[in-house]
């Protein structure tokens, strides 16, 4: 999924906004869970060693069949922030260029609600 910056920022707003909405802790620090994938397994190691270097702690590659069968390699950079906008557009700010410079697709982020 290859967005562009204020595409992502919209993104946020609205998963940020659904969260609320559902009654999740608008103070609460919240994992981030920013999600990568690949089908060249060097590209994505390479991607990941570079987000550990940037600070984010990386989750091991994982294998994922896609809905045509096809398979893709995938893996979480993760981070604590809260859920603010500004926040998170800062992690995927700095993600980006990480992302272009290995050929890897950012594909969103995601959360777990917060009481």
């Amino acid at each position: 999924m290859s967005l562009n910056t204020q595409e992502w920022r919209e993104e946020t707003l609205a998963i940020i906004d659904e969260l609320l909405a559902d009654g999740s802790n608008p103070e609460a620090e919240y994992e981030i869970e920013h999600h990568f994938a690949s089908q060249d397994f060097d590209q994505l190691e390479k991607a990941a060693v570079d987000l550990f270097k940037a600070g984010y702690e990386v989750t091991d590659a994982e294998e994922m069949e896609l809905d045509d069968g096809a398979t893709i390699l995938c893996f979480d950079a993760i981070t604590q922030r809260p859920l603010k906008v500004e926040a998170i557009m800062g992690d995927i700010d700095a993600m980006l260029p990480i992302v272009a410079k290995h050929g890897v697709e950012y594909d969103g982020w995601g959360t777990y609600f917060q009481e």
